[in-house]
């Protein structure tokens, strides 16, 4: 444990804001790893004085590396995916150490990093706007995207560095700087990256403060960061009340924001799909981090014919789930993000019951150390009782029967959250189906894969109270910039549109 924190540059005390320069000298918080309850490190989180210098050392920075050409700006994004690359295993396992998911897991977010940073390199070339046809005679249309300010990203405890990647490449290749209020959960994986960062940062001679960091409660430092109008977006991933709180504080101040907020992820099983992908599917999308991605498989509505034969071979699994130390490899399952998860989930599970569904299997706390280990749950219930339409954010997973096909996709869209969905079946109709305007509600709709997890390619977010906003591949970088159109007149004469004559 130590050689990774050492590797990393995490000391037994760290200070919790980078601005071109660390400080952090408000309440110290001692960071302890879910897997044994063992101490990793501690962080001073900043005051607000210390985040007003943070602050306005990144505005600042954003006034030189706006007019850095964008290929340029894509050179530096190409050493921080290299930079990655080179501490890609130290980085893994400390996610791992501070967040609880597996190593297996870690390794692929941080490989999502990587790729983001791919990706944003190749856009730093392509940042394209439209000409249009004019209706005046010597006249062009053009449309152009410029540089927006300082981009405020504040994370979750679940993909506590992947998130911030998708955020910060994109941001970084679009002329914008980047604060970064973590999680309180997972402030060590912060300080890692941010000095991945600024390494990168100053081998070509940049201000480092153009990602900065400020770690602390998001009731002081993360609204310093909604309510501050030189905070041009602010990308908040996090829960639905928090997002409503956060798009209200950034609203009132005409700020742009993009909402990553809650995910009620459901998989149809038709009597006319493959069984074994749906199996696969189902099971690693429940429990996979522990139940604990916005992607997660919530709820799997399956065709009455098949439904006793996919329940059982699902339990199967579930009573199989290796459960224990997320470094070891065999375990699929290590430990919720901390006690207080646990009881959140135990706490569902009482109202299922009390709702009239049937716990099938699982919702068991387990006797490993640091009180964070919970077998996962499923119950059986019919339709979208009140509690499956909330999302808990553990490893419970609803399943319900459906008779057509119009049925289920009713189910699958009745529930507050659209962010990710899927329908296994080998039948055309009604994939075609559930991905067209009758189908799914989701800006994510999958077709004999999971909701679990997606490809940095194409934009990520969904609709309803996921929050609407994108993030990652695709035209998601447009969030970061400002549109401009203009009109080139080339004609020697002044002549107004919508053919207005200017009698002088």
């Amino acid at each position: 444990m130590q050689e990774v924190l050492s590797a990393l540059g995490i000391s037994d005390v760290n200070a919790g804001g980078f601005s071109g320069s660390w400080s952090g000298s408000g309440r110290p918080q001692a960071v302890v790893s879910p897997i044994n309850g063992d101490r990793l490190a501690s962080v001073t989180n900043v005051t607000a004085q210390e985040f007003e210098a943070a602050l306005a050392k990144c505005h600042q920075a954003f006034a030189t590396w706006k007019l850095v050409p964008a290929p340029r700006r894509g050179e530096v994004v190409k050493e921080l995916g290299d930079e990655l690359r080179r501490n890609k295993e130290a980085l893994a396992e400390l996610v791992t150490l501070e967040m609880g998911k597996t190593l297996r897991e870690s390794l692929g977010e941080v490989q999502e990093m990587i790729d983001i940073c791919d990706l944003a390199v190749g856009l730093s070339r392509q940042l394209y706007g439209l000409t249009m046809p004019s209706e005046r005679r010597m006249h062009r249309l053009q449309e152009q995207w410029h540089p927006l300010g300082v981009v405020g990203v504040i994370t979750a405890f679940n993909f506590p560095v992947a998130v911030w990647s998708w955020n910060t490449a994109i941001a970084l290749v679009c002329g914008d700087t980047v604060l970064w209020k973590p999680s309180s959960k997972t402030p060590l994986t912060a300080i890692a990256c941010t000095r991945i960062a600024e390494k990168a940062l100053r081998k070509f001679g940049h201000d480092p403060a153009i990602c900065s960091l400020v770690i602390g409660r998001g009731s002081d430092i993360g609204d310093l960061i909604n309510t501050d109008p030189r905070v041009a977006l602010v990308s908040y991933t996090g829960s639905v009340p928090g997002g409503r709180h956060v798009g209200r504080l950034v609203q009132e101040r005409f700020g742009k924001h993009i909402l990553e907020l809650g995910g009620n992820g459901a998989v149809i099983v038709s009597e006319k799909g493959d069984l074994e992908i749906a199996l696969q599917s189902v099971y690693f999308g429940a429990t996979g981090t522990s139940g604990q991605r916005c992607t997660s498989t919530r709820r799997v509505i399956v065709q009455e014919s098949i439904l006793g034969t996919f329940r059982e071979r699902l339990l199967d699994l579930y009573r199989k789930t290796p459960i224990g130390d997320p470094r070891d490899g065999e375990n699929l399952m290590g430990p919720l993000v901390d006690t207080a998860a646990v009881e959140t989930m135990l706490a569902a599970i009482g109202t299922v019951k009390a709702q009239g569904g049937r716990i099938l299997i699982g919702g068991e706390k387990l006797p490993q150390p640091g009180g964070c280990y919970i077998t996962p749950c499923i119950a059986e219930v019919s339709g979208n009782l009140p509690i499956v339409q909330e999302e808990t954010f553990a490893p419970v997973l609803y399943i319900m029967g459906y008779r057509t096909i119009e049925e289920a996709i009713e189910l699958q869209n009745g529930v507050s959250q659209g962010l990710s969905s899927a329908i296994i079946t080998n039948d055309q109709r009604e994939s075609e189906l559930f991905l067209s305007a009758a189908g799914s509600d989701c800006g994510i709709a999958n077709v004999n894969t999971g909701t679990s997890g997606a490809e940095i390619g194409g934009a990520f977010g969904g609709e309803k109270e996921t929050g609407g906003g994108r993030e990652s591949g695709s035209d998601a970088w447009k969030a970061y910039m400002r549109r401009q159109t203009n009109a080139i007149n080339f004609s020697g004469k002044v002549e107004l549109a919508q053919g207005i004559n200017l009698e002088m």
